[in-house]
């Protein structure tokens, strides 16, 4: 294990490896407007929302680490506290990064990187319309964290309007994340793109009482076959399967298992076990567990 002290190496070292490892974050992408009027579009990644009620968003333009300078976008803000902050997409994450450019104070970030400025309802700053969603936000505060190179700049906002495109909705009215198809950023030059084979779900325990891995049979906990993310869906059912529903299962579904292998009661083991991982796999839990109790239920 390596282990280390953040005052003992450098800078840009300890932030590629903080970006590296927490992560994918979301991506703030903050259109502002200084004293004059200009505009100013720039991504951020250090971003979150961190309350509901009220709604509240925060993003860092860190001081840059190579010459102690601050962003545009945080000088902004001091001078008129509001910020669009746009939701990125992957159909525009290209766009994105194209206006993290450097460019010099008063060039706008729109025209360069091919985006459409769109009036907002309740701030001076416009919206990029072709972001999926799009959070009006006032500056309550900006929280500067330190005055060295790399130190972060909290801007703290509240959300005061909400524009989401109708087309990223599904039939219950709620935000589809398989149409969002958002990107996260990640270290380096790499992002993760949150659609298709990398979505999955994973049941939350907010209103059941699961058993805990604590309470799994010792021959099940300590399988060769399941991995320690198999044990915790295991390990998230309020109760386990009956007597009579295990038997069930077993002469439905697994006879053919215990037919072939009925002399063989560790090659039987191991082939249920590896069964139930396939069920888990599928989210099957209630399935799991019966194919596992039914090696002992006889």
């Amino acid at each position: 294990m390596l282990s280390i002290d953040p005052k003992e190496i450098p800078v840009p070292k300890l932030h590629g490896y903080l970006l590296s490892a927490v992560a994918p974050r979301p991506i703030a992408f903050a259109s502002t407007i200084n004293s004059k009027g200009e505009v100013n579009l720039s991504p951020f990644s250090f971003f979150n929302v961190f309350s509901a009620n009220p709604p509240i968003a925060i993003f860092s333009p860190a001081r840059r680490g190579r010459d102690n300078t601050t962003k545009h976008t945080y000088e902004n803000v001091k001078e008129h506290p509001e910020v669009v902050i746009n939701i990125v997409n992957h159909s525009i994450v290209q766009q994105m990064s194209l206006s993290s450019t450097e460019y010099a104070n008063g060039v706008n970030e729109f025209e360069k990187a091919g985006l459409t400025m769109l009036k907002s309802d309740l701030i001076t700053p416009p919206r990029v319309a072709e972001s999926p969603v799009q959070l009006e936000c006032k500056v309550l505060e900006v929280k500067e964290l330190g005055s060295n190179g790399g130190a972060g700049n909290l801007v703290i906002c509240e959300v005061v309007r909400i524009h989401i495109k109708e087309e990223f909705l599904d039939s219950e009215g709620k935000l589809s994340t398989e149409k969002l198809d958002l990107v996260g950023r990640m270290g380096a030059n790499w992002y993760v793109r949150a659609s298709g084979a990398a979505l999955f779900e994973v049941a939350k325990p907010l209103t059941t009482l699961g058993i805990g891995i604590d309470q799994i049979p010792n021959d099940i906990k300590n399988s060769n076959i399941l991995t320690g993310n198999n044990l915790g869906q295991l390990g998230n059912v309020e109760s386990l399967p009956n007597e009579t529903t295990v038997n069930e299962f077993k002469l439905i579904e697994l006879s053919e298992v215990f037919q072939e292998f009925e002399d063989n009661a560790p090659k039987l083991e191991i082939e249920l076990h590896k069964l139930a991982k396939q069920y888990l796999e599928e989210n099957k839990v209630e399935s799991a567990w019966k194919t596992l109790l039914a090696f002992n239920n006889d």
